[in-house]
């Protein structure tokens, strides 16, 4: 029998309420932006952690959150101005492609029920298609931290206001063989 890596069927993606989540959020970021990335050394923590809502992904096991393997912020820096940050997806994760889109949906979302007028975000260049698909637009290339990004504005249409603490993503199920 061929031995296979677990693949969960199953995320939850919602606003980080308990200690692990919270530990496992800027786990990942520290992964993912520092370790992997280089961006950063020893950690990606700054000023606006103080003041972000942080939401993350978990993979579930029986219908549990067992682990963050996607991580996103938002803060409000100023009266309906809302900003998007440090959006991560674990490496192995990434290969089902809507974790990321299901977290920006979280953030706008959640951040359009708080009273978001308008919000923002700055891309890494690599990741600007994938933001036009989600209906963003792009407002100009910058550098930031030495790396080219784009400030890019949410199309708040799409994402109408749901006041939702988690939303549910499930991986389609793979096709099972016909009995012969």
């Amino acid at each position: 029998m061929e031995s296979r890596p677990f693949v969960p069927m199953e995320y939850v993606i919602r606003l980080a309420r308990t200690p692990w989540e919270r530990a496992g959020y800027h786990a990942l970021r520290r992964e993912v932006f520092c370790a992997e990335q280089g961006i950063f050394a020893g950690h990606d923590r700054d000023t606006i952690d103080e003041t972000a809502i942080p939401i993350i992904a978990a993979c579930c096991m029986a219908g549990m959150p067992d682990r963050v393997v996607g991580a996103v912020r938002i803060h409000e820096p100023e009266p309906g101005l809302w900003r998007g940050s440090r959006l991560a997806v674990h490496a192995e994760h990434r290969k089902l492609g809507r974790i990321g889109a299901e977290l920006i949906r979280m953030a706008v979302c959640t951040a359009h029920s708080l009273g978001a007028v308008r919000f923002l975000a700055q891309v890494q260049e690599q990741n600007v298609l994938f933001f036009r698909r989600l209906h963003w637009t792009s407002l100009g290339a910058i550098t930031l931290h030495g790396r080219p990004h784009h400030d890019m504005q949410a199309d708040l249409v799409r994402y109408p206001a749901h006041g939702r603490e988690q939303t549910w993503l499930l991986r389609p199920q793979p096709r099972g063989r016909e009995a012969a």
